[in-house]
C-alpha cells in the first residue's frame, strides 16, 4: 500500500511540474522603466488576442541555462500568469526583457530555473515590444 501512494505522489509530482508549456497563459503585468530609473506598472494584458502573441513570441525563445549579469536595468519587467487547474493559484512566472536597438533582438532573464537566459530573434522582438509597450 505504501508503494502505491508512494508512487502516486511521484506521479502527481511529475506531472505537477512537467512545464509552463501545458498551463494556460491568462495575463501578463508590465512594468517599464522610468527616467528616474525605477519600474512603474505600466499595463496588465488581459485581452485573448495580446495574450495569444505574447504566448507565440514567448514559444521562440531560445534558452540557454547560464547566470547572467546585465550593465543597465531591464527595459521592462514581465510576470506572466499561468493556470494549470481553476482550482489551483496561479503560477507567476518573472521575466526581465531588455530590447537591443542595434540588433533589434531581445535579451530576457528568466525567474524559471529550467529556463534562465534567453534570446530572441528580430521578428518576434518586434511583436513583443509591441504588445508590452502598447
Amino acid at each position: 500500500m505504501k508503494k502505491i501512494i508512494v508512487f502516486l505522489y511521484v506521479f502527481l509530482l511529475l506531472t505537477a511540474c512537467s512545464g509552463q508549456e501545458k498551463g494556460e497563459l491568462t495575463r501578463v503585468d508590465v512594468k517599464k522603466v522610468n527616467t528616474e530609473g525605477n519600474y512603474e506598472d505600466v499595463v496588465m494584458i488581459t485581452d485573448n488576442e495580446s495574450i495569444k502573441l505574447l504566448k507565440e513570441a514567448f514559444e521562440h525563445i531560445k534558452w540557454d541555462d547560464k547566470v547572467v549579469n546585465m550593465a543597465r536595468k531591464a527595459d521592462v519587467k514581465a510576470t506572466l500568469f499561468y493556470t494549470f487547474d481553476e482550482n489551483m493559484p496561479e503560477r507567476l512566472v518573472d521575466y526581465e526583457i531588455w530590447f537591443n536597438e542595434n540588433a533589434s533582438t531581445a535579451t530576457i532573464v528568466s525567474n524559471n530555473e529550467n529556463k534562465s537566459y534567453g534570446e530572441l530573434d528580430k521578428d518576434n522582438s518586434d511583436t513583443l515590444k509591441n504588445i508590452l509597450f502598447k
